[in-house]
């Protein structure tokens, strides 16, 4: 089946909505497409903490700093101007103004805003600790109600591009263009050609590629591999941010205690009852994410434990009852059968956000023509080495806004005589059988290698060891890959890898330890 489409986003994230949005109120057929059998599946809605936003007694230059400071200067000096400039205003414009979200307020009905780690001043505006969902759904709400339209249960698989698919031999001598994507209908089990004008990347992190993560099992770094292959440049790809507070329970995975916890008072103690993260920095358990989760993971290493504690219970004063205020912390532990009111929560470091990516510029262009990157897919440089916390939604939402801008602008069209060229997916001559459990046996011990070699604290050996590993399971991969029944499941072990193998090859040529990247000599 072949589809036709000024824009294809794939990603169903605030990156990926805004964009649609967008897209769409300037009279643009848009689709959104996601590989999950539900729309709001993605990194946003399990995003808890909040948002930046304006507010009086902040400023550009103030944010700027903080953003520089969490980033170690590696950042991209006009990608953090523009979004401290352009980025806080946003929220209100859009998000309260045209999409209706109401944030949390205060006793006296104005909005609440909150801290976290690394932050100056209290600029964070969030609902409870629902923000990303709260935001999410509405998004989705909203995208629905201007037409947006969405093709759900559908896994891209690789993207189309003039030079490597067309069969005019005329097209080997122009620039590289993309102009579509190819996607496998989960349901029907058939792949499907989308042509595209304009293709937007908007499909989050690579968090699964580790053995613990915030992540949902959807974030196998997919948009990073599809524009690998393709030819677009990845940059940054070291950078790999641990959030240092998931919660550690047999039964509960991948769920986050956000940092403001932290903000609002909580403490990091070991099993003694000890606050030691003063012995790793003098901000204490308001130093950068980086420092907090090597700080409790150089403890557990050394005590011989398994997860540390973060005491919130003792230290609350927030006007908001604390089971309100965090209500989704508070009820999700009451179900594994802790009570934040009264006693500290068992917490582990995980992978929690991807500061490297596509790289991409203000406008969230990539080195390929027609195609854009926006959100944590994207590496605008704007995290530098190391993501200041609450910045991601809202990069999300002006990225978004920014490349439907570009492309409304541009007005480029493809000729459609050029897609004619262009063959639909071929099957593979040989089907092998799929087989689940040795692709939840590969992927489990593509996590394990990431997370022994490629995590927290690194070394020349480990990462090596990870290459050669993860070059071993490559090989055997793609040769799977390319005689199987396409599967979703397969698509993702491929990205998976592949993925990994950047993050891994990055981290080896950067011998210098900056930001979330830390080489122990």
């Amino acid at each position: 089946m072949r589809h036709y489409y000024d824009a294809v986003v794939v990603g169903s994230g605030i990156a990926g909505l805004t964009c649609a949005i967008h897209l769409k109120q300037s009279g643009f057929d848009v689709i959104v497409m996601t590989k999950n059998s539900r729309i709001s599946e993605s990194n946003t809605f399990y995003a808890q903490g909040g948002i930046i936003a304006a507010r009086e007694g902040d400023s550009p230059s103030l944010l700027r700093n903080d953003v520089l400071q969490a980033g170690c200067s590696y950042n991209r000096s006009d990608a953090v101007n523009y979004f401290a400039a352009y980025g806080p205003p946003l929220v209100f414009d859009f998000l309260v103004s045209m999409v209706g979200i109401d944030f949390s307020t205060s006793e006296d009905g104005k909005i609440d805003y909150t801290e976290e780690a690394a932050h100056s001043v209290r600029r964070i505006v969030h609902f409870e600790d629902h923000t990303g969902d709260k935001i999410e759904e509405s998004l989705i709400e909203y995208a629905k109600k201007t037409g947006v339209k969405f093709f759900v249960d559908y896994t891209a698989i690789d993207l189309i591009t003039n030079n490597h698919h067309s069969r005019n031999t005329q097209e080997l001598y122009k620039e590289r263009e993309v102009m579509g994507i190819y996607a496998l209908n989960n349901k029907a089990g058939e792949a499907e050609t989308f042509f595209a004008d304009n293709v937007i990347l908007a499909t989050g992190g690579i968090g699964n590629l580790y053995y613990h993560t915030t992540n949902p099992v959807s974030a196998t770094g997919d948009g990073m591999s599809m524009a690998y292959r393709a030819g677009a440049d990845i940059i940054n790809a070291e950078f790999v941010q641990f959030h240092p507070t998931s919660l550690f329970h047999k039964d509960i995975k991948r769920f986050l205690i956000s940092e403001s916890l932290r903000g609002e008072g909580a403490r990091v103690k070991d099993h003694s009852g000890h606050e030691f993260m003063y012995d790793y920095s003098e901000m204490g358990h308001l130093a950068p994410r980086d420092v907090v989760a090597r700080g409790i993971y150089d403890r557990m290493s050394k005590d011989g434990k398994e997860y540390m504690l973060l005491d919130i219970a003792n230290y609350y004063e927030g006007h908001i009852p604390l089971e309100k205020r965090f209500s989704k912390i508070y009820s999700t532990c009451l179900q594994g059968g802790i009570d934040i009111t009264k006693e500290p929560i068992p917490i582990v470091p995980a992978a929690h956000y991807f500061c490297g990516g596509i790289k991409s510029d203000l406008k969230g262009k990539t080195s390929l023509k027609n195609l854009y990157a926006v959100g944590e897919v994207a590496c605008t440089g704007l995290h530098g080495a190391n993501r200041l916390a609450s910045t991601s939604l809202l990069e999300g939402l002006l990225w978004g806004k920014s490349a439907a801008e570009d492309i409304i602008q541009k007005k480029y069209r493809i000729n459609r005589g050029r897609i004619k060229s262009i063959p639909d997916w071929e099957k593979p001559e040989y089907n092998e059988e799929f087989d689940p459990l040795l692709i939840d046996q590969d992927m489990k011990a593509i996590q394990l290698t990431m997370w022994n070699y490629a995590g927290i604290i690194r070394t020349e050996k480990g990462l090596k060891r990870a290459e050669a590993d993860l070059d071993y399971y490559s090989h055997r991969i793609m040769r799977f890959y390319k005689s199987a029944s396409l599967h979703k499941d397969i698509i993702e072990l491929r990205n998976a890898v592949v993925s990994s193998l950047l993050i891994v090859t990055s981290a080896l040529r950067n011998t210098k330890s900056v930001g979330c990247h830390y080489i122990k000599k």
